[in-house]
């Protein structure tokens, strides 16, 4: 039988916190905060029918408050970076938040990852669903308009969660909305992913400078190892001194997706030979930050008190490109006042012997 269900976590603001726990007829669970919007924690199957627990995440509330990455959330009003924290839209300048060095990353100081949001458990037939809801008031961390935020997590028989994301908002403005979810196939407590195989639907990339900030240049993957055209492990090149690779002291890139974007449809494929789980990414995005954990150094205590070591997860996060707003040949990330910001991105989860 699915099921869903609510419990209560502590107060944030004088606003209430809870984890809802979405459960499949497989066994599969999903659970999800409305602090962040936040995935706490994925369990599926491997090939032997042993679950475990695949994202990484944090045990306590205030462990969430504290954390600096992004475990599980749901990151905006931008994803990923913006160069120099300012933006132009139609000739009107808006600055940002500085909290990448001179850059602006993930939202600001306080993005989506920080807030609370309205929560509302969804009756629908064939699935259990959770839809979360945010008003971003006009001006808040410097971004124009009053923007309406919701991201339904459903999780479905076929072992997917699948994330719909929608916006409107009374002003122009930019929205790039993501997850930002740590995957370790192996179990969230299992060391790190060099092992793991990706696939990426994708021929190019966009080029970074040092301070992983797109420079514009899209540029073939063929014959560098930023090519994942077919499953690579990640272990491979990632000590490779290709400057891509050296800049961001791995992979921590966007890769431009060969999809149509009207449909769902496959952008990244992760496998892990230890245990025989693969996740399927899909999504109407353009492109994808395949982020291999680089950063990860110890500090921060995950889930069972595990202390979460450098490249212990992997991020596939479905965007428009990093600094999108600056390059008029990347996919534009405006939404204009009224219209409609819709997309879906499902994570499929399956195994292979």
């Amino acid at each position: 039988m699915m099921s869903k269900t609510k419990i209560f976590l502590g107060f944030i603001d004088k606003t209430a916190v809870y984890m809802f726990t979405l459960t499949n007829l497989n066994g599969m669970t999903a659970e999800v905060t409305n602090f962040g919007a936040t995935i706490i924690s994925i369990t599926v199957p491997d090939s032997k029918g042993k679950f475990e627990d695949v994202v990484l995440g944090c045990d306590k509330l205030e462990n969430y408050l504290s954390q600096k990455s992004y475990f599980g959330a749901t990151i905006g009003r931008f994803s990923n970076r913006i160069e120099d924290s300012k933006f132009e839209v139609d000739g009107i300048e808006y600055k940002l938040a500085k909290n990448d060095g001179e850059n602006h990353l993930h939202g600001g100081t306080k993005g989506f990852d920080k807030v609370v949001w309205q929560a509302e458990l969804l009756n629908e037939k064939s699935s259990e669903s959770l839809e979360l809801s945010y008003l971003s008031k006009d001006g808040e961390e410097g971004y124009p308009g009053n923007l309406t935020v919701k991201v339904k997590y459903t999780l479905t028989e076929e072992n997917q969660l699948k994330i719909d994301y929608y916006a409107i908002c009374d002003k122009d403005t930019v929205v790039n909305l993501t997850n930002h979810s740590y995957f370790n196939l192996s179990g969230q407590d299992s060391g790190n992913i060099l092992k793991h195989k990706v696939m990426i639907n994708a021929n190019e990339f966009t080029v970074n400078d040092k301070n992983s900030i797109p420079t514009g240049e899209i540029r073939t993957v063929k014959g560098t190892p930023m090519d994942f055209t077919k499953l690579t492990e990640i272990g491979k090149n990632i000590s490779s001194s290709y400057e891509q690779i050296t800049f961001g002291k791995g992979y921590d890139h966007n890769w431009v997706l060969d999809i149509s974007g009207k449909s769902p449809e496959k952008a990244a494929e992760v496998y892990d030979e230890e245990t025989g789980r693969v996740m399927e990414v899909f999504t109407t995005k353009p492109g994808i930050q395949f982020y291999s954990g680089n950063f990860l150094d110890g500090s921060e205590i995950g889930k069972g008190g595990v202390h979460y070591e450098k490249r212990s997860g992997l991020c596939l996060e479905t965007q428009y490109f990093p600094n999108s707003i600056k390059h008029k040949h990347f996919p534009s990330p405006i939404l204009r006042a009224g219209e409609e910001y819709e997309h879906t991105t499902i994570y499929k989860f399956s195994t292979r012997i």
